[in-house]
């Protein structure tokens, strides 16, 4: 997994995973592997699900990549504490999937909590893993 800063502001992580060294076939499998992670957990909560692909393409200005087959976004909350308003701005979470030719690229913003973080990092490295059950 990598972690860099995005535009020189955003810290990401990110893992781009051959489709030969994963046991998912798609998107769609990913997102829900990734949604019973979320499920499983006892203090996330799923909020929804995004296919940011079927929203670009509709739009005329919308543009693709080339290489993007599939962009989807699962989207989440760890927030145990509002201790004020402005942690609102770094809420909710969320994890973008996408689908390449031969690979999957899987990213999500560094998040303040350390908790989160941990969770997010091992839900996205064991889609390499041959286990079905979330890290």
């Amino acid at each position: 997994m990598q972690q860099f800063l995005l535009q020189e502001k955003y810290p990401v992580y990110s893992l781009e995973v051959p489709k030969t060294e994963t046991r998912f076939t798609d998107v769609d499998a990913i997102i829900a592997y990734l949604n019973d992670c979320v499920s499983e957990h006892k203090i996330a909560r799923l909020i929804a699900t995004f296919d940011h692909f079927e929203h670009t393409t509709a739009l005329p200005e919308g543009e693709i990549a080339h290489d993007i087959l599939a962009a989807k976004h699962i989207i989440f909350c760890f927030g145990t504490h509002l201790p004020n308003a402005h942690v609102m701005a770094v809420r909710p979470r969320s994890i973008g999937v996408v689908e390449k030719p031969d690979s999957f690229v899987v990213t999500f913003l560094e998040a303040p909590m350390p908790l989160a973080n941990l969770a997010m990092e091992s839900w996205v490295r064991a889609i390499v893993d041959v286990a079905d059950e979330c890290a």
